[in-house]
């Protein structure tokens, strides 16, 4: 077993690995960029070392000086966690010349399915039934047309060496092919540097279900199956284990064949056969077609973990320091249910746009596992993926597991970034969801419903104004009483822009009457619990600074008003083109005259490893563009103003 190890990764699944090394004795050395020098990561390590500035090419990419870093700590393994290095033969091949074990795949074993079309050719060739479609080396546009109407539509276009829904389109009707192919190219070649693309049938009523396999090298076993139907723009949203509706004889089949998968490349390590299935009329041993291999440990293996007891990370370790497999496929069993939700810090209502700032405040449920990079006080940073948190919970049947879901999400508080809470609260109640009729339609066609921000009542609202007053705490000392009468105190206060006055009266300590909304109610606290209006309300108030947050449910944010405080800026002004994030500009497409129409491509805004299209509010004239491709801009900057064309001329 390894002595010490090196963590090629950063944030929640470097911290992951560690926890298990530390179990397992084994000391870790973090690597860290100048964003993450204070991460938690790096405080968990045992040692760590700075690799450079704070973008991945300029830190978590390069190889040499992790290599460095193994070599002058004495490092004898590296642990990639998933992305950055995670799957670039490269870098084993570097690791294996160097003298250090590669925890993980072989080279070999991440080129054979490196290659969308690579790897289908030899699944076909290994026995693994796979989607009809063209996975030829002609790129030619008219070919890949005629293809896809062989093929019959739907189509999807993806990219041969995409992932994580980058380069890939769904088309629906010949007429449209022509604009998704070439959009499907170009954002290919932007991420991974390749615009080959492939074309497969769309199967019209898909579930996406992922085989856990473990190899030793020779031999594999498969952990069972995990349910990945619930997502967003081709991203997991939330995944579960094991699938619902699942038979003994679909299981078999799928694991049977994501075993031949893994065995067929003398697959080592953890890895994942990800299985695209028509979910139309229930699982069929014959309704599944392979997808792709990922060739590390997946986002979501907790669900797994939970399930089966097994600890795969400590599988990795004793593996690659070559321990033969740790069980038999006849010894691992199902233990239940389980769920994994990802916690982001992003704006759902504005599209899901990530998001930034500084976590004043960070807790999640003990009724959960909660595996985080991040802590009270830590940056979400705009270089990085914006994950906060996975929250994971099992129980002996699918409805249990998913009744702790809701209830961990229920008292999971974060304040210092809009996050997506609220969103996957209405996501784990949903009628569908709730009785296991997932595909990955599902959140599309529901989106509406999902995505509202919630509005605080009258009684969360009641408890904010406390909170502004300073009425909020249980040793709150009495006060608001005149010589003759109770005086009122008066607090304003704002959600998300509305302007909120309330007027609190004391009638005797810890009961108030509060006047607000048009209305009244009275608040009691006792034994340490809120009554409002009567009810019993199992809230929380935090007061950090000048800010509120009643934690009831959802995460409800309030802030001090500044009566002093002039409103400027666009204000929402449709003529006024800003960028919704920090981020890197990729491309401008308009030059100052050119005349536009409302939902015309203005610009590309790259930020935490996606792109962002930014479009006009409106029909005119680019009067000013105020930005240039590869300059790097921050939240609310003016990038475009648009003009009438009167204006213009004039």
């Amino acid at each position: 077993m390894f002595k010490k190890i090196l963590i090629a990764n950063r944030g929640e699944i470097a911290c992951r690995v560690m926890e298990t090394a530390r179990k397992m004795g084994v000391k870790t050395v973090a690597v860290y960029s100048d964003a993450d020098a204070k991460s938690k990561h790096v405080a968990m390590a045992d040692e760590a070392v700075h690799i450079g500035a704070n973008a991945p090419a300029d830190s978590y990419l390069v190889q040499e000086r992790i290599l460095q870093a193994a070599k002058d700590t004495g490092a004898e393994g590296i642990h990639p966690g998933y992305g950055f290095l995670s799957e670039n033969p490269d870098f084993v091949e570097a690791c294996d010349a160097a003298g250090i074990a590669f925890i993980g795949p072989s080279a070999k074993a991440i080129r054979a399915m490196g290659l969308k079309d690579a790897a289908k050719a030899l699944m076909i060739e290994a026995g693994v039934p796979v989607v009809p479609g063209y996975h030829g080396e002609d790129q030619d546009p008219k070919l890949l047309k005629a293809e896809a109407a062989k093929i019959g539509y739907p189509v999807l276009i993806k990219a041969v060496a995409g992932g994580g829904g980058k380069g890939m389109r769904l088309v629906e009707a010949d007429a449209d092919f022509d604009a998704a192919l070439a959009s499907a190219m170009g954002e290919a070649k932007t991420a991974f540097g390749n615009d080959a693309v492939l074309i497969e049938k769309f199967v019209t009523s898909p579930r996406h279900i992922e085989v856990q396999v473990f190899g030793d090298g020779t031999s594999a076993v498969h952990l069972f199956e995990r349910d990945c139907s619930l997502q967003r723009r081709h991203q997991k949203v939330i995944e579960e284990a094991p699938a619902p509706g699942m038979t003994a004889e679909v299981r078999k089949a799928m694991g049977d064949a994501a075993t031949r998968a893994a065995e067929a490349i003398g697959y080592a390590g953890a890895g994942t056969v990800e299985f695209i299935v028509d979910g139309s009329g229930g699982l069929r041993a014959d309704g599944f077609w392979f997808m792709e291999m990922n060739t590390r440990l997946q986002v979501e293996h907790p669900v797994t973990e939970v399930i089966t007891g097994v600890d795969l990370v400590e599988w990795q370790l004793r593996v690659a320091s070559g321990e033969s497999l740790p069980k038999q496929q006849d010894e691992l069993t199902i233990d239940g249910h389980s769920f994994e939700v990802r916690l982001y810090a992003e704006d759902v209502p504005a599209g899901f746009l990530p998001a930034t700032g500084t976590l004043t405040h960070l807790q999640f449920s003990e009724g959960a596992r909660s595996d985080s990079g991040v802590r009270t006080g830590d940056e979400i940073s705009p270089w990085y993926d914006p994950m906060i948190a996975k929250i994971i919970t099992h129980g002996g049947s699918r409805d249990i597991a998913l009744g702790k879901m809701a209830q961990a999400l229920a008292e999971t508080q974060v304040v210092g970034s809009v996050t997506n809470l609220a969103f996957l609260r209405a996501l784990v109640r949903h009628d569908d969801f709730a009785a296991g009729r997932v595909d990955t339609g599902l959140i599309d066609r529901d989106i509406d419903t999902l995505t509202p921000d919630p509005v605080p009542c009258i009684k969360a609202r009641s408890l904010a104004a406390l909170g502004f007053a300073g009425l909020a705490g249980d040793n709150t000392p009495e006060t608001g009483f005149g010589l003759w009468a109770r005086v009122p105190v008066t607090v304003k206060f704002s959600h998300k822009g509305e302007e909120l006055e309330a007027r609190i009266t004391t009638m005797t300590h810890r009961n108030f009457h509060i006047e607000l909304d048009g209305g009244f109610t009275t608040v009691t606290r006792t034994d340490g619990i809120w009554w409002v209006g009567g009810d019993k309300t199992p809230a929380e108030v935090v007061v950090l600074g000048d800010n509120v947050t009643v934690f009831w449910g959802n995460n409800y944010h309030f802030e001090a008003v500044d009566v002093l405080d002039v409103a400027h800026g666009a204000g929402g002004d449709p003529s006024l083109i800003e960028a919704p994030m920090p981020g890197l500009v990729k491309a401008v497409m308009v030059e100052a005259g050119a005349v536009v129409k409302e939902g015309d491509a203005l610009a590309v805004l790259e930020a935490m490893k996606m792109e962002h299209t930014l479009a006009a509010a409106r029909d005119g004239v680019v009067a000013e563009v105020l930005c240039a491709a590869g300059g790097q801009v921050e939240a609310g900057a003016a990038l475009i103003r648009l003009a009438d064309q009167g204006e213009a001329a004039a």
